[in-house]
């Protein structure tokens, strides 16, 4: 059997029905046990049909999962963080259960078949999981990969993609050099092709897909031969697509102007647009309204730590769509004379200008929380590049190539590289989270925005990335 490696979530589609019959199931193996000996009469009398309540309980259950980061295919933790997390959103589920109970008390399982069914749930999912990731890391290899070069370029596919998580749904068959090209792989992977032709080699080793990895692509790609590979079924894509697609960012070292220009994604259609503007006004309100306590919270202990005295809420210049500035508002979480030279700096860790208050709002993200009015006036959106200081971004465009391609969309008051970088507090730090910048510029839709937004929640949670 060989797993499709067309996306992430194809590769972990099997294992969210999986854990979606888990925890329909679950519920109906507590009411069982809850219930053993009773007659089905009595079980509907005190639980009602089971399958309404079966599947409210697997629809709160999987988006918790999900919020906690438990359908990355890419994930790189060891088991001992993989069970935090499942112990996380188990406990998010129930919380969301319970508060959803007290809605709708016509969905109420009962204290101990929704406690039995926590259970149940838990170790099946807890024996399920190892099972499936085994599964596909090494029974499963994925599709079979011939990659055109052994130079350079072809080289940094082992160095770039040494971690099993990033070589997830493949297996590299080998690589074919081209003519005159400085070999830079091992022996042992190298391939010729019979008779030279490129086809043969092809089918002869049950190749999926072909990576053009040449350095000198114009003089050595046999555009013909590639052509016939083409029609008979096997997908060609370059180098930085590869990287690109099982990273989760994008190389900048292999970017050209062509990858720019031939790239759909940059700028989403009218429609789109519009459905991205009443999504965000949506969450902005929603949270205005389930954050007003916090919030509230928040300004009176900012406001008594400053000694009753002092600005509670904070703005600042900051770069937005199209390089326009605007002003960004936050709960201020440092001292009011933080920069009273005038000078911009990074934010560092264990930084002396946070105060205590601000130090845990950060931690937890509650200072980001006025923003939502700067996604309701539309000069924001949910999910985007962090917007960043003019001074800071005209320094960045000068030293990384293509970073200004971050301010074709709206930043965001949380996004890809948030959740896959730590926080940035210098320009090495930049480039990279750069790298999931336009990943996000390239592939954004309302689907993946809404992927982002539910592992926020991860981000919160465990305080990934706030300093």
């Amino acid at each position: 059997m060989r797993l499709s490696n067309s996306s992430a979530i194809g590769i972990m589609l099997p294992l969210i029905v999986i854990e979606a019959i888990i925890f329909g199931g679950s519920v109906y193996i507590a009411v069982a046990v809850r219930f053993m000996g009773a007659t089905h009469e009595e079980i509907a009398a005190s639980v009602g049909m089971i399958l309404p309540e079966a599947m409210t309980f697997a629809s709160i259950m999987l988006p918790s999962m999900a919020a906690m980061g438990l359908y990355q295919a890419r994930s790189r933790e060891e088991p001992i963080g993989m069970f935090a997390r499942v112990l996380a959103a188990f406990v998010l589920g129930g919380i969301l259960s319970m508060v959803l109970f007290y809605i709708f008390p016509q969905l109420y399982l009962g204290r101990g078949v929704f406690a039995l069914s926590l259970l149940f749930s838990l170790l099946a999912i807890g024996t399920i999981r190892p099972l499936f990731f085994q599964f596909v890391d090494q029974r499963s290899p994925g599709m079979r990969l011939l990659i055109l070069g052994a130079g350079e370029k072809a080289s940094s596919i082992p160095t770039r993609m040494r971690r099993r998580a990033d070589r997830r749904g493949i297996q590299i068959v080998g690589f074919l050099p081209a003519s005159g090209e400085e070999i830079r792989i091992d022996e042992s992977m190298l391939l010729s092709s019979p008779g030279h032709h490129l086809i043969d080699l092809v089918k002869d080793k049950e190749i999926d897909e072909i990576v053009v990895a040449q350095d000198e692509r114009r003089s050595n790609i046999d555009m013909q031969q590639l052509l016939e590979c083409k029609l008979a079924g096997i997908n060609i894509i370059d180098l930085p697509t590869l990287f690109e697609r099982q990273t989760g960012q994008v190389n900048l070292s292999l970017l050209t102007p062509s990858w720019l220009i031939f790239s759909r994604r940059f700028r989403l259609d009218p429609l789109s647009q519009m459905l991205k503007r009443t999504f965000d006004l949506i969450v902005a309100l929603i949270i205005c309204i389930l954050t007003s306590p916090i919030m509230l919270l928040t300004a009176l202990a900012i406001w008594v730590e400053s000694g009753f005295k002092g600005p509670i809420l904070f703005s600042q210049e900051r770069v937005g769509e199209n390089g326009k500035p605007f002003r960004v508002f936050k709960f201020r979480s440092m001292k009011p004379d933080a920069e009273a030279d005038g000078k911009a700096r990074w934010a560092t860790k264990n930084d002396d200008r946070i105060t205590r208050v601000g130090r845990f709002i950060r931690k937890t993200r509650i200072d980001e929380l006025p923003q939502c009015w700067n996604v309701i006036k539309g000069e924001m959106s949910f999910v985007g590049p962090r917007p960043e200081r003019p001074e800071f971004v005209e320094k960045l465009k000068e030293s990384i190539p293509y970073y200004d391609v971050r301010h074709v969309v709206k930043p965001g008051l949380t996004g890809w590289a948030q959740l896959c970088y730590p926080y940035g507090a210098n320009e090495k730090d930049a480039a990279e989270k750069l790298k999931f910048d336009l990943y996000y510029v390239k592939h954004q839709s309302l689907r993946f925005d809404m992927i982002i937004l539910l592992r926020t929640v991860e981000v919160v949670v465990f305080g990934k990335g706030a300093r």
